[in-house]
């Protein structure tokens, strides 16, 4: 059985008709030198009987700092490259990328090592255009893009002007 995660992709307007989405970038020493296709909507694996929805906001959660409020609207799931499938949901919002407040993961580095070294899960995050997202995104999270902008929620959000 494949693994699965939730995840959530927060979106604002701030000028009319320019929409933005927040991305993390993913931390570890593995992405520090990486920036197209190494950022992620906040998403990580469900705890034991845990809803999706809920693992999509526990995970924005821990990976931001910020308690995420409202109510998302799902953007459906795609499968990475590692085989893991992720569901996700959208949820139009603001965070300033200022306060990003992540946990931390350990790993063995450099592998082989023996020296285990912590590192946040995302080491940033950023206000992207749907364009500029789209070069940033891991490529397999790039069609929840798509869902967003064909859903009548984002267009309705779009026609309100809200923030």
């Amino acid at each position: 059985m494949p693994k699965t995660a939730g995840g959530l992709l927060l979106f604002r307007f701030r000028a009319p008709g320019k929409p933005e989405v927040l991305l993390v970038h993913l931390g570890g020493p593995f992405w520090q030198n990486k920036d197209a296709g190494a950022w992620s909507i906040p998403k990580g694996e469900p705890s034991p009987d845990e809803d999706l929805l809920a693992t999509a906001r526990r995970e924005f959660q821990e990976e931001t700092g910020m308690r995420p409020k409202g109510t998302p609207f799902p953007l459906g799931q795609v499968k990475q490259a590692g085989g893991k499938l992720v569901h996700a949901w959208a949820l139009q919002g603001d965070f300033d990328v200022t306060t990003l407040k992540s946990n931390t993961f350990s790993v063995e580095w450099p592998k082989g090592s023996g020296h285990l070294r912590s590192y946040p899960e995302v080491d940033r995050a950023q206000w992207f255009g749907l364009t500029e997202a789209r070069e940033r995104l891991l490529p397999a999270q790039v069609p929840f893009l798509d869902v967003l902008q064909a859903a009548p929620q984002f267009e309705a959000a779009r026609k309100a002007g809200l923030p």
